[in-house]
């Protein structure tokens, strides 16, 4: 049986991560993705750009962009889509989680269903 990859971009997050690696010029530059606990449904999505592998990491390569996942956050994030959204209500990267039992409607937090967090007011008026 073949591992599924922890996660994968979407055709728009691919292409608007292209384009701001570009402008850090720096070829070791990757997304660095992550879980904490926190957010208004227990636990909450992280992302930055980080030139450091870190013992433990999962890399994750897709048409030259470098997804970096640490060993905690690699169970909760295995099989999502990172999606780039432009709408009224705002841009920004979303996460297509599997996973999430409940999801705060913010798009930023979720529920795992395993009691990680505990819940706590994100600021988006849930």
């Amino acid at each position: 049986m073949i591992e599924q990859a922890t996660v994968s971009l979407s055709a728009d997050a691919l292409a608007h991560l292209k384009g701001l690696l570009e402008k850090e010029a720096n070829p070791d530059l990757g997304l660095r993705v992550f879980v904490s606990g926190g957010g208004c449904s227990g636990l909450q999505y992280g992302m930055a750009f980080d030139d450091l592998t870190r013992p433990g990491d999962e890399i994750v390569e897709q048409d030259g962009v470098k997804i970096l996942i640490d060993d905690f956050s690699a169970p909760y994030l295995r099989g999502s889509e990172i999606d780039y959204v432009d709408s009224l209500m705002g841009a920004g990267f979303t996460v297509q989680n599997p996973n999430a039992v409940r999801s705060c409607s913010c798009g930023h937090s979720f529920d795992a269903g395993d009691d990680a967090g505990e819940a706590k007011a994100c600021g988006c008026g849930h």
